[in-house]
Protein backbone atom coordinates (compact mmCIF):
# COMPACT_ATOMS: atom_id res chain seq x y z
CA UNK A 1 0.00 0.00 0.00
CA UNK A 2 1.82 3.42 -0.67
CA UNK A 3 2.93 5.51 1.49
CA UNK A 4 2.00 9.11 2.22
CA UNK A 5 4.79 11.42 2.27
CA UNK A 6 4.32 12.91 5.19
CA UNK A 7 4.15 9.80 7.30
CA UNK A 8 6.67 9.51 9.92
CA UNK A 9 9.84 7.24 10.30
CA UNK A 10 11.93 6.00 13.00
CA UNK A 11 15.32 5.12 12.68
CA UNK A 12 16.86 1.60 12.71
CA UNK A 13 19.57 2.05 15.39
CA UNK A 14 17.14 4.44 17.47
CA UNK A 15 14.54 1.05 17.69
CA UNK A 16 17.59 -1.30 18.24
CA UNK A 17 18.75 0.72 20.73
CA UNK A 18 15.50 0.82 22.67
CA UNK A 19 15.17 -2.62 22.46
CA UNK A 20 18.80 -3.04 24.03
CA UNK A 21 17.94 -0.59 26.64
CA UNK A 22 14.93 -2.91 27.74
CA UNK A 23 16.50 -6.51 27.33
CA UNK A 24 15.97 -8.74 30.12
CA UNK A 25 19.54 -9.96 31.78
CA UNK A 26 20.08 -13.45 32.34
CA UNK A 27 21.84 -15.14 35.46
CA UNK A 28 22.09 -18.77 35.38
CA UNK A 29 20.79 -20.34 38.77
CA UNK A 30 23.48 -22.81 39.71
CA UNK A 31 20.71 -24.83 40.93
CA UNK A 32 18.98 -25.30 37.54
CA UNK A 33 21.43 -27.95 35.88
CA UNK A 34 22.95 -31.16 37.37
CA UNK A 35 26.83 -31.21 38.03
CA UNK A 36 27.36 -33.57 34.48
CA UNK A 37 26.24 -30.64 32.35
CA UNK A 38 29.11 -28.97 30.81
CA UNK A 39 30.68 -26.28 32.96
CA UNK A 40 26.91 -26.37 34.40
CA UNK A 41 25.79 -24.42 31.18
CA UNK A 42 22.76 -25.92 29.06
CA UNK A 43 24.00 -28.62 26.78
CA UNK A 44 22.33 -27.75 23.31
CA UNK A 45 21.99 -30.31 20.20
CA UNK A 46 21.51 -28.55 17.21
CA UNK A 47 19.62 -30.77 14.62
CA UNK A 48 19.35 -29.89 10.79
CA UNK A 49 22.64 -28.22 9.91
CA UNK A 50 21.66 -26.29 6.42
CA UNK A 51 21.36 -22.41 5.62
CA UNK A 52 19.08 -21.00 8.32
CA UNK A 53 21.49 -22.94 10.95
CA UNK A 54 24.51 -22.15 10.02
CA UNK A 55 23.88 -18.52 9.20
CA UNK A 56 21.60 -17.71 11.63
CA UNK A 57 21.00 -20.58 14.65
CA UNK A 58 24.17 -21.74 15.66
CA UNK A 59 26.34 -18.42 16.31
CA UNK A 60 24.24 -17.19 19.11
CA UNK A 61 24.27 -20.52 21.19
CA UNK A 62 27.80 -20.41 20.61
CA UNK A 63 28.75 -17.39 21.63
CA UNK A 64 25.94 -17.79 24.64
CA UNK A 65 27.71 -18.15 28.26
CA UNK A 66 24.83 -20.02 29.48
CA UNK A 67 25.04 -22.77 26.56
CA UNK A 68 27.17 -24.99 25.14
CA UNK A 69 26.94 -26.88 21.86
CA UNK A 70 27.34 -30.59 22.76
CA UNK A 71 26.36 -32.01 19.18
CA UNK A 72 25.49 -31.64 15.96
CA UNK A 73 23.12 -33.69 13.61
CA UNK A 74 22.10 -33.85 9.85
CA UNK A 75 21.90 -36.69 7.41
CA UNK A 76 24.40 -34.82 4.77
CA UNK A 77 27.73 -35.99 5.87
CA UNK A 78 28.67 -32.67 4.04
CA UNK A 79 26.69 -30.39 5.84
CA UNK A 80 27.42 -32.37 9.51
CA UNK A 81 31.07 -32.48 8.80
CA UNK A 82 31.15 -28.45 8.47
CA UNK A 83 29.13 -28.44 11.34
CA UNK A 84 31.48 -30.10 13.96
CA UNK A 85 34.71 -28.07 12.20
CA UNK A 86 32.58 -24.93 13.27
CA UNK A 87 31.91 -26.06 16.71
CA UNK A 88 34.86 -27.40 17.51
CA UNK A 89 37.28 -24.07 15.76
CA UNK A 90 35.09 -21.79 18.31
CA UNK A 91 35.24 -23.61 21.49
CA UNK A 92 39.07 -24.80 20.24
CA UNK A 93 38.43 -28.42 21.19
CA UNK A 94 37.37 -31.51 19.26
CA UNK A 95 34.76 -32.47 21.85
CA UNK A 96 31.73 -31.82 19.62
CA UNK A 97 29.81 -35.45 18.67
CA UNK A 98 28.48 -35.47 14.97
CA UNK A 99 25.33 -37.49 14.20
CA UNK A 100 23.03 -38.57 11.15
CA UNK A 101 20.13 -39.69 12.84
CA UNK A 102 18.09 -37.41 15.43
CA UNK A 103 17.34 -40.47 16.97
CA UNK A 104 20.83 -41.03 18.89
CA UNK A 105 20.96 -37.23 19.90
CA UNK A 106 17.42 -37.61 21.66
CA UNK A 107 19.11 -41.08 23.38
CA UNK A 108 21.48 -38.84 25.58
CA UNK A 109 20.43 -37.67 28.81
CA UNK A 110 22.50 -35.27 29.15
CA UNK A 111 21.17 -33.09 26.24
CA UNK A 112 19.21 -30.60 27.62
CA UNK A 113 17.73 -28.50 24.92
CA UNK A 114 17.34 -28.73 20.61
CA UNK A 115 17.94 -26.60 18.55
CA UNK A 116 15.45 -27.49 15.24
CA UNK A 117 16.57 -26.51 12.44
CA UNK A 118 15.63 -29.25 9.74
CA UNK A 119 13.19 -28.76 6.83
CA UNK A 120 9.69 -27.77 7.61
CA UNK A 121 8.65 -31.35 6.84
CA UNK A 122 10.43 -32.40 9.77
CA UNK A 123 9.62 -30.06 12.43
CA UNK A 124 7.14 -32.12 14.46
CA UNK A 125 8.12 -35.15 14.60
CA UNK A 126 11.42 -34.48 15.61
CA UNK A 127 10.44 -31.24 18.10
CA UNK A 128 7.36 -34.24 19.31
CA UNK A 129 10.27 -36.58 20.23
CA UNK A 130 12.00 -33.96 21.61
CA UNK A 131 9.70 -33.13 24.27
CA UNK A 132 8.55 -36.27 24.69
CA UNK A 133 11.65 -36.79 26.17
CA UNK A 134 11.36 -33.96 28.80
CA UNK A 135 14.40 -31.98 26.60
CA UNK A 136 13.63 -27.62 25.88
CA UNK A 137 13.00 -27.38 22.28
CA UNK A 138 13.45 -24.07 19.88
CA UNK A 139 12.24 -24.70 16.77
CA UNK A 140 12.10 -23.20 13.08
CA UNK A 141 9.05 -21.60 11.77
CA UNK A 142 6.30 -22.24 10.24
CA UNK A 143 6.01 -25.08 13.11
CA UNK A 144 3.70 -27.31 11.06
CA UNK A 145 2.89 -29.22 7.43
CA UNK A 146 -0.96 -29.42 8.95
CA UNK A 147 -3.23 -27.97 11.80
CA UNK A 148 -3.60 -31.49 13.09
CA UNK A 149 0.14 -32.42 13.77
CA UNK A 150 0.32 -28.54 15.24
CA UNK A 151 -2.59 -29.22 17.72
CA UNK A 152 -0.63 -32.75 19.06
CA UNK A 153 2.56 -30.90 19.07
CA UNK A 154 1.25 -27.91 21.22
CA UNK A 155 -0.83 -30.27 23.45
CA UNK A 156 2.57 -32.20 24.21
CA UNK A 157 4.25 -29.07 24.84
CA UNK A 158 1.50 -27.94 27.83
CA UNK A 159 1.31 -31.47 28.77
CA UNK A 160 5.19 -32.07 29.38
CA UNK A 161 5.95 -29.06 30.62
CA UNK A 162 8.94 -27.78 28.72
CA UNK A 163 10.25 -25.16 27.38
CA UNK A 164 9.00 -24.38 23.74
CA UNK A 165 10.07 -21.27 21.39
CA UNK A 166 8.36 -21.04 17.74
CA UNK A 167 11.72 -19.51 16.62
CA UNK A 168 10.78 -16.57 15.01
CA UNK A 169 13.16 -13.58 14.67
CA UNK A 170 10.43 -11.29 13.49
CA UNK A 171 8.79 -11.34 17.26
CA UNK A 172 12.10 -9.92 18.49
CA UNK A 173 12.06 -6.71 15.74
CA UNK A 174 12.54 -4.02 17.72
CA UNK A 175 9.66 -2.21 14.82
CA UNK A 176 7.38 -4.90 14.85
CA UNK A 177 7.11 -5.19 18.94
CA UNK A 178 6.81 -0.94 18.89
CA UNK A 179 3.62 -1.19 16.13
CA UNK A 180 2.49 -4.18 18.49
CA UNK A 181 2.40 -1.97 21.78
CA UNK A 182 0.87 1.30 20.10
CA UNK A 183 -2.10 -1.29 18.57
CA UNK A 184 -2.80 -2.75 22.17
CA UNK A 185 -2.43 -0.27 23.78
CA UNK A 186 -4.88 2.23 21.80
CA UNK A 187 -2.31 4.96 20.20
CA UNK A 188 -4.12 3.92 16.84
CA UNK A 189 -7.66 4.08 18.15
CA UNK A 190 -10.19 1.27 18.18
CA UNK A 191 -8.44 -1.17 15.62
CA UNK A 192 -10.21 -1.50 12.16
CA UNK A 193 -8.40 -3.47 10.08
CA UNK A 194 -5.08 -5.41 9.52
CA UNK A 195 -3.01 -6.17 6.38
CA UNK A 196 0.10 -8.31 6.31
CA UNK A 197 2.28 -9.05 3.02
CA UNK A 198 4.47 -11.93 2.10
CA UNK A 199 7.31 -12.21 -0.33
CA UNK A 200 6.11 -13.85 -3.61
CA UNK A 201 7.10 -17.02 -4.40
CA UNK A 202 9.73 -18.39 -6.42
CA UNK A 203 9.08 -18.90 -10.48
CA UNK A 204 8.33 -22.20 -11.70
CA UNK A 205 10.87 -24.56 -12.39
CA UNK A 206 13.10 -27.38 -10.51
CA UNK A 207 13.92 -30.59 -12.58
CA UNK A 208 11.62 -33.70 -11.79
CA UNK A 209 14.34 -36.16 -13.33
CA UNK A 210 15.53 -39.23 -10.88
CA UNK A 211 19.07 -38.65 -10.42
CA UNK A 212 21.39 -40.83 -8.26
CA UNK A 213 21.92 -40.34 -4.73
CA UNK A 214 24.98 -38.05 -3.82
CA UNK A 215 27.36 -40.47 -1.79
CA UNK A 216 27.13 -37.87 1.31
CA UNK A 217 23.33 -38.03 1.44
CA UNK A 218 20.94 -40.34 3.57
CA UNK A 219 17.82 -39.35 1.63
CA UNK A 220 15.62 -41.78 2.68
CA UNK A 221 16.53 -40.71 6.37
CA UNK A 222 15.80 -36.91 5.18
CA UNK A 223 12.95 -37.93 3.36
CA UNK A 224 11.74 -39.18 6.96
CA UNK A 225 8.21 -38.62 6.77
CA UNK A 226 7.47 -37.17 3.64
CA UNK A 227 6.24 -39.08 0.56
CA UNK A 228 8.65 -42.07 -0.65
CA UNK A 229 9.38 -40.19 -4.30
CA UNK A 230 12.69 -40.74 -6.53
CA UNK A 231 15.79 -38.01 -5.81
CA UNK A 232 16.30 -35.39 -7.60
CA UNK A 233 18.95 -32.21 -6.42
CA UNK A 234 15.78 -29.90 -6.70
CA UNK A 235 13.75 -31.67 -4.46
CA UNK A 236 16.06 -31.39 -1.54
CA UNK A 237 19.46 -28.78 -1.62
CA UNK A 238 22.60 -28.26 -3.56
CA UNK A 239 25.07 -30.31 -3.09
CA UNK A 240 28.50 -29.28 -0.61
CA UNK A 241 26.41 -25.44 -0.42
CA UNK A 242 24.30 -23.66 1.79
CA UNK A 243 22.62 -21.96 -1.28
CA UNK A 244 18.52 -21.57 -0.78
CA UNK A 245 17.02 -25.47 -1.16
CA UNK A 246 14.64 -26.51 -3.35
CA UNK A 247 12.28 -28.57 -0.47
CA UNK A 248 10.98 -24.78 0.29
CA UNK A 249 9.38 -25.05 -3.08
CA UNK A 250 7.69 -28.46 -3.30
CA UNK A 251 4.36 -28.94 -1.21
CA UNK A 252 5.52 -32.51 0.58
CA UNK A 253 8.36 -30.75 2.49
CA UNK A 254 7.09 -26.85 2.24
CA UNK A 255 3.41 -24.98 1.85
CA UNK A 256 5.81 -22.21 0.44
CA UNK A 257 5.59 -18.23 1.54
CA UNK A 258 2.04 -19.05 2.51
CA UNK A 259 3.43 -20.35 5.60
CA UNK A 260 7.44 -19.84 5.69
CA UNK A 261 7.29 -16.44 5.24
CA UNK A 262 4.04 -15.46 6.22
CA UNK A 263 4.31 -16.44 9.97
CA UNK A 264 6.63 -14.05 10.30
CA UNK A 265 3.97 -11.51 9.65
CA UNK A 266 0.97 -13.04 10.89
CA UNK A 267 2.43 -13.64 14.10
CA UNK A 268 2.77 -10.02 15.19
CA UNK A 269 -0.68 -9.18 13.25
CA UNK A 270 -2.04 -11.59 16.01
CA UNK A 271 0.20 -10.40 19.01
CA UNK A 272 -1.61 -7.14 18.13
CA UNK A 273 -4.71 -8.33 17.62
CA UNK A 274 -4.27 -9.75 21.23
CA UNK A 275 -5.79 -13.30 19.29
CA UNK A 276 -2.76 -15.27 19.20
CA UNK A 277 -4.13 -18.69 21.22
CA UNK A 278 -7.15 -18.84 19.03
CA UNK A 279 -8.19 -18.09 15.40
CA UNK A 280 -10.49 -16.32 12.71
CA UNK A 281 -14.03 -17.87 12.12
CA UNK A 282 -13.97 -16.87 8.39
CA UNK A 283 -11.26 -17.31 5.52
CA UNK A 284 -11.09 -16.82 1.96
CA UNK A 285 -8.36 -17.04 -0.80
CA UNK A 286 -7.56 -17.20 -4.09
CA UNK A 287 -3.86 -18.11 -5.80
CA UNK A 288 -1.90 -19.16 -8.48
CA UNK A 289 0.12 -22.48 -8.68
CA UNK A 290 2.60 -23.00 -11.21
CA UNK A 291 1.20 -24.50 -14.53
CA UNK A 292 1.51 -28.47 -15.12
CA UNK A 293 4.82 -29.41 -17.09
CA UNK A 294 6.27 -26.03 -15.54
CA UNK A 295 8.91 -28.03 -13.35
CA UNK A 296 9.14 -30.24 -10.00
CA UNK A 297 8.04 -27.05 -7.79
CA UNK A 298 4.40 -27.00 -7.12
CA UNK A 299 3.99 -23.94 -3.88
CA UNK A 300 1.97 -21.07 -4.62
CA UNK A 301 3.26 -18.05 -6.84
CA UNK A 302 0.99 -15.75 -5.25
CA UNK A 303 -2.00 -15.13 -3.50
CA UNK A 304 -4.69 -13.57 -1.58
CA UNK A 305 -6.67 -14.51 1.74
CA UNK A 306 -8.90 -12.63 4.36
CA UNK A 307 -9.94 -13.90 7.27
CA UNK A 308 -12.40 -12.40 9.47
CA UNK A 309 -12.30 -12.36 13.66
CA UNK A 310 -15.31 -12.62 15.96
CA UNK A 311 -14.72 -9.14 16.74
CA UNK A 312 -15.64 -7.87 13.51
CA UNK A 313 -11.58 -7.54 12.59
CA UNK A 314 -10.46 -8.39 9.25
CA UNK A 315 -6.86 -9.51 8.03
CA UNK A 316 -6.05 -9.06 4.50
CA UNK A 317 -2.83 -11.03 3.54
CA UNK A 318 -1.36 -11.07 0.54
CA UNK A 319 2.16 -11.45 -1.45
CA UNK A 320 4.00 -8.19 -1.89
CA UNK A 321 7.41 -6.71 -3.09
CA UNK A 322 8.21 -6.67 0.52
CA UNK A 323 6.65 -8.82 4.22
CA UNK A 324 4.77 -5.76 5.90
CA UNK A 325 2.01 -5.53 8.54
CA UNK A 326 -0.23 -2.55 8.56
CA UNK A 327 -2.88 -1.55 11.32
CA UNK A 328 -5.56 0.76 10.79
CA UNK A 329 -7.48 2.08 13.63
CA UNK A 330 -10.27 4.87 13.79
CA UNK A 331 -7.32 7.78 15.24
CA UNK A 332 -4.60 6.37 12.62
CA UNK A 333 -2.45 3.38 11.51
CA UNK A 334 1.19 2.59 11.47
CA UNK A 335 2.96 -0.17 9.47
CA UNK A 336 6.09 -1.98 10.41
CA UNK A 337 8.27 -3.53 7.02
CA UNK A 338 10.58 -5.57 7.95
CA UNK A 339 13.21 -4.80 4.80
CA UNK A 340 13.27 -2.46 1.80
CA UNK A 341 11.35 -2.91 -1.10
CA UNK A 342 9.48 -1.99 -3.95
CA UNK A 343 8.17 1.28 -2.81
CA UNK A 344 8.70 0.34 1.04
CA UNK A 345 11.03 0.89 3.11
CA UNK A 346 12.08 -1.16 6.17
CA UNK A 347 11.24 0.96 9.09
CA UNK A 348 7.72 2.35 11.31
CA UNK A 349 5.48 4.34 8.91
CA UNK A 350 2.50 6.31 10.63
CA UNK A 351 -0.07 8.34 9.77
CA UNK A 352 1.84 11.27 12.08
CA UNK A 353 5.03 11.57 13.69
CA UNK A 354 3.29 12.26 16.88
CA UNK A 355 2.09 8.52 16.96
CA UNK A 356 5.96 7.62 16.22
CA UNK A 357 7.11 9.54 19.30
CA UNK A 358 4.89 8.32 21.47
CA UNK A 359 6.43 6.93 24.72
CA UNK A 360 4.33 4.34 26.65
CA UNK A 361 2.78 4.75 30.27
CA UNK A 362 4.03 2.87 33.26
CA UNK A 363 0.23 1.53 32.96
CA UNK A 364 0.76 0.53 29.60
CA UNK A 365 1.23 -3.08 28.17
CA UNK A 366 4.82 -3.62 27.88
CA UNK A 367 5.65 -6.66 25.22
CA UNK A 368 8.92 -8.57 26.02
CA UNK A 369 11.64 -7.75 24.48
CA UNK A 370 14.50 -10.51 23.90
CA UNK A 371 16.11 -11.70 20.84
CA UNK A 372 15.18 -14.76 19.58
CA UNK A 373 17.72 -17.30 21.03
CA UNK A 374 18.09 -15.03 23.98
CA UNK A 375 14.14 -15.61 24.53
CA UNK A 376 14.97 -19.56 24.53
CA UNK A 377 17.73 -19.48 26.87
CA UNK A 378 15.78 -17.12 29.34
CA UNK A 379 13.28 -19.54 29.65
CA UNK A 380 14.55 -22.41 30.72
CA UNK A 381 16.84 -20.39 32.73
CA UNK A 382 14.00 -18.24 34.92
CA UNK A 383 10.78 -20.04 33.49
CA UNK A 384 9.87 -17.42 32.20
CA UNK A 385 7.14 -17.70 29.67
CA UNK A 386 8.68 -17.68 25.82
CA UNK A 387 7.28 -15.21 23.66
CA UNK A 388 6.01 -17.33 20.89
CA UNK A 389 5.78 -20.79 22.38
CA UNK A 390 3.83 -24.29 20.69
CA UNK A 391 0.55 -22.64 20.94
CA UNK A 392 1.21 -19.54 19.50
CA UNK A 393 3.16 -21.15 16.88
CA UNK A 394 0.45 -23.62 15.47
CA UNK A 395 -2.06 -20.94 15.86
CA UNK A 396 -0.45 -18.44 13.59
CA UNK A 397 0.94 -21.44 11.33
CA UNK A 398 -2.32 -22.49 11.07
CA UNK A 399 -3.56 -18.93 9.48
CA UNK A 400 -1.36 -19.65 6.22
CA UNK A 401 -2.95 -23.44 6.23
CA UNK A 402 -6.30 -22.49 6.67
CA UNK A 403 -6.23 -20.09 3.70
CA UNK A 404 -4.24 -22.00 1.67
CA UNK A 405 -6.91 -24.80 2.42
CA UNK A 406 -9.54 -21.53 1.44
CA UNK A 407 -7.77 -21.06 -2.32
CA UNK A 408 -7.90 -25.03 -2.77
CA UNK A 409 -11.25 -25.49 -2.18
CA UNK A 410 -12.22 -22.41 -4.10
CA UNK A 411 -14.85 -20.84 -1.67
CA UNK A 412 -15.25 -19.15 1.59
CA UNK A 413 -14.76 -21.37 4.77
CA UNK A 414 -16.47 -20.73 8.33
CA UNK A 415 -13.64 -21.84 10.89
CA UNK A 416 -14.63 -22.81 14.81
CA UNK A 417 -11.27 -21.34 16.47
CA UNK A 418 -11.46 -23.96 19.16
CA UNK A 419 -12.67 -27.16 17.68
CA UNK A 420 -10.30 -26.43 14.63
CA UNK A 421 -12.50 -27.16 12.27
CA UNK A 422 -14.65 -26.42 9.19
CA UNK A 423 -17.77 -26.50 9.82
CA UNK A 424 -19.21 -25.91 6.45
CA UNK A 425 -17.23 -28.17 4.28
CA UNK A 426 -15.89 -31.85 4.82
CA UNK A 427 -13.12 -31.71 2.51
CA UNK A 428 -11.84 -29.20 3.67
CA UNK A 429 -11.50 -30.67 7.12
CA UNK A 430 -9.97 -33.56 5.37
CA UNK A 431 -6.60 -31.47 4.49
CA UNK A 432 -6.81 -30.36 7.66
CA UNK A 433 -4.17 -33.81 8.32
CA UNK A 434 -1.09 -34.86 5.47
CA UNK A 435 -0.02 -38.00 4.91
CA UNK A 436 2.54 -38.93 7.24
CA UNK A 437 4.79 -42.02 5.90
CA UNK A 438 6.41 -44.51 8.75
CA UNK A 439 5.82 -44.07 12.34
CA UNK A 440 7.50 -41.04 13.10
CA UNK A 441 4.66 -39.27 14.96
CA UNK A 442 5.07 -41.81 17.66
CA UNK A 443 7.93 -39.83 18.71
Amino acid sequence: MPMSKTAGRISRRGAMKAMAATAVPMILPSRVFGADAPSKRIAVAMIGMGRQAMYANLKPFLFSEQCAVVAVCDPDAWRLNEAKQAVDTHYGNSDCKAYRDYREVLARDDIDAIMNSTPDHWHVPISLAAVRRGKHVSCEKPLTLSVAEGRVLADAVRDRKVVFRTDTECRSNAYMVKAAELVRNGYIGKLKRIEATAPTGDEPGGNANEMPVPEELDYVLWLGPAPLKPYTLDRVHPRKSLDRPGWMRCRDTCEGMITNWGTHLLDVAQLAHDTERTGPVEVEGTGEYPKPGSGLWNVLLNFKARFRFADGIEIDYSTSDAPYVRFEGEEGWIQSTWYSGGAHKEGLTASSNALLKTKLKDSDIHLPKRMDKEDFINGILTGEPVMCDAEIGHRTCSLGQIAHIAIQRGHKLQWDPKAERFTNDDAANALLERPIRGDWMKG
